[in-house]
């Protein structure tokens, strides 16, 4: 990823220090294990633990000769260890090292962005719903005016989505939390299963129940999907703040900060840059998680097409959900709302929002569904075509007045209506006590 989108607590994660790390904790581990079972000397392993170490920049010069990551490792683990050397790495292979690190590594990415989700996106969405629990506005269907709504519906809405997202991709973290010690092929011929036991225990890990050479690509698979859905949910809410915005709808807006500039040409512009820029990173994610979808289907007991693809979109996409998620934390905190405009954009089709309420108390009265219908229908596309009020037209309809008093008419007109389940729903969702 590059710098600009790359933030430092996640960038370590992925960095080659982190791997080589694990590499030489897994190794030590399984020196250990064996140790216990009497195939290493019990010297070998204090030399073991005391000497080895490693150095990045000599491991990727050695690289550059070796062609092979895991060799290269080991070529310079056994210049700080020397003879007792040859008791590392017995009947590994490098996929034990690759994919229990992996798991380390997913796993530690996957809490880091639980971490942002839960103590910093989710609250800051509860609090602007409740802020804006009955602030009233107008729900749209098709981009067009539908019924009143609340802001804090909408926000109830992502805050339940938000909720779902982390449960889902808590249990990804979890299926992927794997560690493999079963060498060449996953049969364990070389090491018995109880090494594989030890040092999954002690890394947290589960041992995977059935591998080959690798641990299967589904769990990896899942875990992508988990953050490509909630790249799509991210960019999803966004998506609804950029339509906001919009000049001719002003009901919400991205913070402008003091000295921010909207546009190298019209200095009047204030964009929803971030918005934006969420909607962008979510194609990405998507795009990478179908790469994590192919990844699936391999060779036999495993070829290595999967592995170029992995060291891109693993850190990529861990990297761009925690930026995505830093920023649309921020961006709801700092979200300027706009109640009066609101309410301006309510009133702005004159009253043809109740238009339902009309349709139901006209059926009430027994008219047919379909009469009621084509009353009401019609009064309303007088007020598209003429600008008219629709309380006024519907009084004027001898087909309505016939059935229905004015002073009931009026009733049908009134917003609380719409908003009398707002705290039944915000309870349903866990916002409200």
């Amino acid at each position: 990823m590059i710098p600009r989108y790359s933030l430092p607590e996640m960038d370590k994660i992925w960095s080659d220090e982190a791997r080589f790390t694990h590499w030489l904790e897994i190794e030590v581990l399984v020196c250990e294990a064996l140790a216990g079972q009497g195939q290493i000397p019990a010297a070998a392993l204090k030399t073991i633990r005391e000497k080895a170490r490693f150095d990045t920049k000599r491991i990727l010069e050695i690289e550059e000769e070796v062609k092979h990551d895991v060799i290269a490792f080991l070529t310079n683990v056994a210049e700080y260890v020397g003879p007792d050397s040859r008791f590392i790495h017995l009947g590994l292979t490098s996929s034990d090292l690759l994919d229990t690190t992996l798991a380390l590594q997913m796993r530690e990415a996957g809490k880091l962005i639980l971490g942002e989700l839960r103590n910093k996106v989710l609250p800051a969405v509860k609090k602007r719903a409740l802020e804006h629990k009955d602030t009233i506005m107008i729900g749209r269907s098709h981009g067009i005016h539908a019924e009143p709504v609340t802001f804090g519906l909408k926000l109830a809405l992502w805050y339940d989505e938000l909720n779902r997202r982390a449960a889902w991709l808590e249990n990804a973290v979890q299926s992927v939390s794997l560690g493999k010690i079963s060498g060449a092929v996953g049969t364990f011929a070389h090491l018995d299963p109880s090494v594989e036991g030890y040092v999954c225990e002690k890394l947290g890990l589960q041992p995977a129940k059935v591998s080959n050479q690798i641990v299967q690509r589904d769990v990896h698979a899942d875990y992508m999907t988990a953050l490509a859905v909630l790249a799509g949910s991210l960019e999803k809410f966004t998506v609804e703040i950029r339509h906001l915005q919009r000049t001719e709808v002003l009901e919400a807006e991205e913070f402008f900060s003091k000295g921010q500039k909207g546009s190298s040409a019209m200095p009047h512009k204030r964009n929803p840059i971030v918005c934006e820029r969420l909607s962008g990173m979510a194609r990405l994610v998507r795009g990478n998680c179908l790469a994590a979808l192919e990844n699936q289907a391999l060779w036999h007991e495993r070829d290595i097409s999967h592995s170029s693809v992995e060291r891109v979109i693993l850190p990529d996409s861990t990297l761009l959900i925690y930026y995505m998620l830093k920023k649309f934390g921020s961006l709801v905190e700092n979200l300027l709302v706009y109640p009066e405009n609101m309410k301006k954009n309510l009133d702005r089709l004159h009253g043809l929002i109740f238009s339902q309420r009309v349709l139901l108390a006209l059926a009430d009265k027994g008219l047919s569904r379909e009469d009621a219908y084509r009353i009401v229908q019609r009064n309303a596309m007088r007020v598209w075509k003429e600008d008219v009020d629709f309380l006024r037209t519907l009084l004027t309809d001898n087909e309505v007045t016939a059935v229905i008093s004015a002073a009931e008419l009026k009733e049908l007109f009134a917003l609380e209506v719409h908003t009398r389940h707002v705290d039944y729903i915000f309870r349903r969702a866990g916002l409200l006590d």
